[in-house]
């Protein structure tokens, strides 16, 4: 398992939640394509391909019979972000810097928990407007990807929260990753 396949993961579960509420933007590629998630992503053709056969052996994801279309297994993809990412892909706050807002500081808990802590947490980005702690995030090109899809940004921020959150704030984290993951 590598950090990327989560992302990956939560990109095919946005795309699902998507279709129900088709956005703008043209697309001339399958967005689920290796391809598509290549170009949605910043991750290559081969490591996309790669993480999918990583996600279905693992039993994160199943390849539709009918479709062939691979889809995340979203249980086992909540069970294993909530209970043991943590533990495989640990974060640590770093140096401050100019990113985008992450954890606590992004769109599903912002406002909902008073920190002792002034600092926010953001993925480093030279193009972002806000100063915080850095945070590295599961993949590279996160900060790209996340721009051009907000529903992935709160899944991934919603991860960074459980990867850096006391219980309290991991409770939450994981109680709006469930509102968002395991419905339909």
């Amino acid at each position: 398992m590598k950090s990327q396949d989560v992302v990956i993961l939560l990109k095919l579960v946005s795309l699902e939640q998507g279709a129900a509420h088709p956005g703008g933007g043209l697309h001339y590629e399958d967005p689920y394509s290796v391809r598509g998630l290549e170009s949605a992503l910043g991750i290559s053709k081969t490591e996309v391909n790669a993480s999918i056969k990583r996600s279905v052996s693992s039993g994160l994801a199943i390849k539709d019979r009918k479709s062939g279309q691979t889809k995340p297994n979203r249980r086992n993809l909540y069970n294993f972000i909530v209970h043991g990412l943590k533990f495989v892909f640990p974060a640590k706050p770093g140096a401050m810097t100019r990113g985008i807002p992450t954890a606590f500081a992004a769109a599903p808990l912002k406002n909902l928990l008073v920190s002792a802590g002034t600092y926010i947490y953001v993925w480093p980005y030279a193009k972002g407007k806000d100063m915080g702690q850095s945070v590295e995030p599961l993949f590279r090109s996160v900060p790209q990807a996340v721009q051009k899809d907000d529903r992935l940004h709160e899944y991934l921020a919603l991860v960074d929260a459980l990867r850096l959150g006391n219980q309290r704030e991991a409770g939450l984290a994981a109680e709006r990753l469930s509102e968002r993951l395991l419905k339909k």
